[in-house]
């Protein structure tokens, strides 16, 4: 499984700050993904009716020596310059970021992140390897 971490948020700096050391399981992401240039890939994230299942799920990709970049908000929505290929959907406890014509540069880590009604913020990641 992915890794999955509490998530602190900074609300002036919107930045992510891992407690690992008291780290919960929240989310479930596989941990890594392969695929060939021009595949269809999925990376599906479990999660429960307290999370996922009442909240909206965001997607972030990490470049290596990046930052995390907002790749899909609010289950479905592309911000301005990702392009189309990638594409989110939610249905019940889970969700999935699809990528529909796998490029070289896709390699990253992918993060999903939703809120919890129970804990704080929950966050996990997977990778997408050549």
């Amino acid at each position: 499984m992915g890794h999955c971490y509490f998530l602190h948020i900074d609300p002036n700096y919107y930045l992510f700050s891992l407690s690992g050391s008291w780290a919960q399981s929240v989310l479930t992401q596989p941990s890594s993904v392969s695929g060939n240039p021009g595949q269809k890939v999925t990376i599906s994230c479990a999660g429960s009716s307290s999370n996922i299942g009442s909240n909206y799920v965001n997607w972030y990709q990490q470049l290596q020596g990046s930052s995390p970049k907002l790749l899909i908000y609010n289950n479905n929505n592309r911000p301005s310059g990702i392009p189309d290929r990638f594409s989110g959907s939610k249905s019940g406890n889970s969700a999935t970021l699809t990528i529909t014509g796998l490029q070289p540069e896709d390699e990253a880590d992918y993060y999903c992140q939703s809120y919890d009604d129970n804990l704080m913020l929950a966050q996990c990641f997977s990778s997408i390897r050549k």
